[in-house]
């Protein structure tokens, strides 16, 4: 899991503890990925230390509890090495519940069904076009403005994708005639 080795990364620069390596990593990916649960993100560095690719150290301290340092170890260095060094799948895939929606009003044969799915996406996408274009000019860090563009052309690939659906579906004779097979309804893999 991706989220694992960015915690190995943010160690590689030094020990850290939880709260501060939750806000490196919100710093490090900016708004587009969103928060990162603090309990989620301790579940990972237990797995990381029960994996050997971290050590942790209790710190006492004056006022508060013991603070728990965490620091990479060489086999957390390797690993980290070992997921730089190969490429990303997509990973989901390609399965998508938009894609899903768009298949289910295809079969439904009516074009103001087709053309409603169309615009609300369309819709959204437009609306999360313009906060991805404001959130990469407010953006500092090279880093995140780097992630937010490519969240802007995931976005723009799939306003494209829904061009391609309207005249698909909508613009080409006879698109929405339900195969004879599936007059009985629900989707099928031929859809």
């Amino acid at each position: 899991m991706p989220i694992h080795h960015a915690v190995l990364s943010l160690l590689s620069d030094g020990p850290s503890y939880g709260y501060e390596l939750k806000g490196a990593f919100e710093s490090a990916v900016g708004p587009q990925w969103g928060p990162l649960n603090i309990g989620h993100l301790y579940q990972i560095l237990d797995r990381l230390s029960r994996d050997g690719l971290v050590q942790s150290q209790r710190q006492a301290q004056a006022v508060k509890p013991d603070r728990v340092m965490y620091e990479i170890t060489g086999e957390g260095r390797a690993e980290l090495g070992r997921w730089l060094a190969e490429a990303s799948p997509r990973s989901g895939g390609f399965r998508d519940d938009f894609f899903l929606k768009l298949t289910a009003a295809a079969r439904s044969a009516d074009a103001d069904v087709v053309l409603q799915v169309l615009g609300r996406q369309r819709a959204h996408l437009l609306r999360e076009l313009r906060n991805l274009d404001g959130l990469r000019r407010r953006a500092e860090d090279p880093v995140v403005r780097l992630l937010l563009s490519a969240a802007v052309r995931h976005v723009e690939a799939d306003l494209a994708f829904l061009d391609d659906a309207d005249r698909a579906l909508l613009q080409t004779e006879g698109a929405l005639t339900r195969p004879q097979a599936a007059r009985g309804g629900g989707l099928s893999a031929t859809a």
